[in-house]
């Protein structure tokens, strides 16, 4: 029986997610599996590929051969450099850290409230009349000595 490594569609339509997959190379694209060994999400930025690394090996070691879009990804990981005994590629892009969308709505809603003690965003509009008009320095007036050493007049 011959084994291959290949890929198993899921997802929606223009919005494909894939399954690393070992199956019988006689089995449909999207039929029974053997084994499941990743996941590739190729709409994400940057594209999510999850592999089981020492599972990949096993089947690599065993036999299994990996289909062209397969391979491509393993070279991406650094499995398939493993597996032959080639130097490690460059590290995969990782995604940046969402923000926490409950911090900032607590963050938004004190500043709503009068509450916060950073000062909240200005409007765009606000911001964008402020930049947008010229910077005129008002004229110094003579200072006048004050009965308190601390107050302003």
């Amino acid at each position: 029986m011959a084994v291959k490594i290949r890929l198993l569609r899921m997802g929606k339509i223009r919005n494909p997610q894939y399954r690393i997959v070992i199956a019988d190379s006689r089995s449909k694209r999207d039929g029974r599996a053997i084994e499941f060994v990743g996941v590739y999400q190729p709409k994400e930025d940057p594209s999510v590929i999850e592999v089981k690394s020492e599972r990949v090996q096993y089947w690599l070691s065993v036999g299994a051969q990996p289909s062209e879009a397969v391979q491509r990804l393993l070279e991406l990981t650094g499995d398939w450099q493993k597996f032959k005994g080639l130097p490690a590629p460059p590290p995969l892009k990782v995604a940046a850290e969402r923000a926490d969308r409950r911090a900032a709505y607590e963050a938004e809603a004190k500043a709503a409230a009068g509450l916060a003690d950073a000062p909240a965003k200005p409007a765009k509009k606000a911001a964008k009349a402020e930049a947008e008009a010229p910077k005129v320095e008002a004229p110094k007036a003579e200072e006048q000595p004050a009965a308190g050493a601390g107050e302003q007049a």
